[in-house]
């Protein structure tokens, strides 16, 4: 059998290089646009004292020695957000970073060990700000990449429509025949639901679990479809560091963006209340230590700058994932100067 050629070869990276050319092209467009915004474009520092605390993002340990050589558990960063937001509490109002981070039990066509994440916070504006952001940007890479359309395999967006706002429950209702709002806290409820819309149903699955099957068999991919979707107001279980939505605190004030079935950026109104965002953070740390028996410190410095941090909204947009989709790439490996190798990936 013929081995496949790493990603260096040079037949492989010719290949490739058109790829690598439109991903400058359009990291040079997301600078122009938040400079035309106003925004400072920040750096964060990818060793943190903790990992993150969602149940089913799983990173990288690493240790530092100081110069007495005593050592101590430091951890690659899953997302820039924790620093970001403490910049917020120290007086940044508008901000951006492009960041290399690291999430572990991650790889596919649409996920890397190590990939780009594209961040931004606006403080004392709403999350209509950042879906209108979000337009922007998905206009801008286009153009950068000379595209007129976004794909993903057969699926195919017209970056330049104005998106589709849809809640959750009427996602779920639309795809699935499932009034989700009268199953919010009725795990059997949306258990039988799932079950008579074929979706597998293992008798330890919780609320949660749940949810994400039904996401991900029945309406994931359907969104995104000839124009972008903007799916809104989850349930606030599923929304972990985000604030409640002062019209129904069931909900959280969260959306997503979906580009041809792709999901592209998680946005919400950012929780400020610190004891809050801990009871959240131990809870989530419980259930990661159930079911994959490991759980990461709390950062009580973030605890501590939020709340001094003003009121504010985020949104985290996979970079790799929008190059992919401007230019048609396949995977993500084609879209990333220097791939990381792992017993053969990251070959052609």
């Amino acid at each position: 059998m013929t081995r496949a050629s790493p990603w260096w070869a040079r037949d492989v990276y010719a290949d490739r290089k058109p790829f690598l050319k439109a991903r400058g092209a359009i990291a040079a467009a997301v600078r122009r646009f938040f400079a035309g915004e106003g925004f400072e474009e920040v750096e964060t520092a990818a060793l943190q004292l903790s990992g993150g605390n969602e149940t089913h993002i799983s990173v990288f340990a690493t240790e530092l020695i100081d110069g007495r050589g005593e050592r101590s558990r430091l951890y690659l960063h899953s997302s820039p957000e924790f620093s970001c937001k403490k910049l917020l509490a120290a007086g940044e109002e508008r901000i951006f970073t492009l960041a290399h981070v690291f999430r572990n039990r991650e790889r596919s066509a649409l996920h890397h060990p190590e990939f780009s994440m594209l961040e931004w916070y606006r403080a004392g504006e709403p999350t209509l700000r950042l879906m209108e952001d979000c337009a922007g940007l998905m206009a801008s890479a286009a153009r950068a990449a000379g595209a007129s359309d976004l794909v993903w395999r057969d699926r195919v967006c017209d970056p330049f429509a104005e998106p589709e706002i849809l809640s959750v429950c009427e996602a779920f209702a639309r795809h699935a025949s499932i009034d989700l709002a009268s199953v919010l806290s009725d795990r059997d409820g949306l258990a039988r639901a799932a079950a008579r819309d074929g979706v597998r149903v293992a008798e330890d699955d919780t609320w949660s679990d749940l949810f994400s099957k039904i996401m991900s068999e029945k309406i994931e991919h359907q969104l995104g479809r000839e124009r972008p979707t903007i799916l809104t107001d989850y349930p606030l279980s599923e929304a972990a560091l985000a604030r409640a939505n002062p019209d129904d605190p069931r909900f959280a004030d969260r959306f997503e963006l979906y580009v041809c079935g792709v999901e592209l950026a998680n946005g919400f109104a950012e929780l400020t209340d610190a004891a809050e965002q801990r009871r959240r953070f131990e809870a989530q740390m419980a259930e990661k230590r159930r079911i994959y028996g490991e759980a990461y410190p709390i950062d009580e410095d973030f605890l501590a700058a939020l709340a001094e941090m003003p009121e504010a909204c985020g949104v985290a947009l996979g970079f790799d994932r929008l190059v992919m989709l401007a230019t048609g790439a396949e995977r993500i490996e084609q879209v990333l100067w220097t791939p990381v190798a792992e017993r053969g990936a990251g070959e052609f």
